[in-house]
């Protein structure tokens, strides 16, 4: 538990496929390499960015156990887990946990939601296998977890914090309290770490700068140091604004596509992103130096470049 809440930089991992639509383990760990050679402290397998919605179990568990066996000794592995189904949610935390992974990521039921008692059960439910994040994202399940929800299930052992993107003035709230919280809004993530006490961040946008979302995220010990990790921040607005011009994760699917990162898959329903919003992301992407962007080219594409798989 001690390690995880050291983490202050964990990346929301993309998952990325092949022409026919399989899940690629040789792109994925080109991928999670240099999460590892920036410094990133963990990843979240199957999140939101790593679609697990659109994953099979076989797929997502068969991801989570791979990543453990593979980088479980450099990252801590975090699994989305997490469901609007209770026993679904409780079946595959339990088979989570069972090939190794070091915490969960654990969300309220969405679409069809319940009431805040049903809510409790549910977390408590999936908190009593093991250690989990509990994740608050209202723009996705239309239901804001407030400090009614999260403050009683706070003291259970193995709550580990809050990933929250309801802003940092809850964050701080939370901090004040002692409950860990990591950002769930890349671009608010900078103030919320060193102004408002947040533990870190759960991040879309170090996919593609992880060692440019390092830097916002260390500690400065001299006022220089932090004013110029204070001007890198204001430098990124732009490129983390734009990553979520579409619902995520389209755009930095979109991006890694255009550094050649990735293979030029989607997974559908996603799409890629128009040639404008190409061409916008285009120059934010130029004005990155290019030993801090994952990927080794940068080209804007035609969208006849982009296959639609299932």
């Amino acid at each position: 538990m001690k390690r995880i809440k050291a983490a202050s930089l964990i990346t929301a991992i993309k998952t990325p496929y092949t022409e026919k639509g399989e899940v690629c383990l040789k792109t994925y760990d080109f991928l999670i390499e240099q999460q590892i050679a920036a410094g990133v402290d963990g990843i979240v397998v199957g999140g939101t960015t790593g679609e697990g919605h659109l994953l099979s179990w076989e797929e997502h568990l068969m991801l989570i156990a791979h990543c453990v066996h593979n980088f479980g000794e450099k990252l801590i592995i975090v699994g989305n887990t997490g469901s609007n189904n209770t026993r679904e949610a409780i079946k595959a935390t339990e088979n989570g946990f069972a090939i190794g992974m070091d915490a969960a990521l654990q969300i309220n039921p969405y679409y069809g939601r319940t009431s805040l008692k049903g809510v409790h059960e549910h977390f408590k439910r999936v908190l009593d296998i093991g250690p989990a994040f509990i994740y608050n994202v209202p723009g996705r399940t239309g239901q804001d977890l407030t400090p009614e929800v999260i403050e009683p299930l706070s003291t259970h052992k193995n709550f580990i914090g809050v990933k929250e993107c309801a802003g940092n003035d809850r964050i701080a709230y939370y901090e004040k309290q002692g409950i860990a919280c990591w950002s769930g809004n890349d671009e608010e993530c900078y103030v919320g770490r060193h102004e408002h006490g947040s533990h870190g961040v759960i991040s879309v946008t170090s996919n593609i700068i992880p060692g440019l979302m390092r830097q916002l995220m260390d500690k400065a010990d001299l006022v220089s140091d932090l004013n110029e990790t204070a001007k890198l921040n204001d430098s990124l607005q732009g490129l983390m604004q734009w990553l979520f011009c579409e619902p995520n994760p389209i755009a930095i699917n979109t991006a890694l596509i255009m550094t050649g990162a990735v293979p030029n898959n989607f997974r559908l329903p996603y799409q890629a992103l128009t040639l404008e919003q190409r061409k916008i992301g285009f120059e934010l992407l130029k004005s990155v130096a290019k030993q801090d962007l994952v990927g080794d080219d940068l080209s804007l594409l035609e969208d006849s470049d982009f296959n639609y798989c299932i």
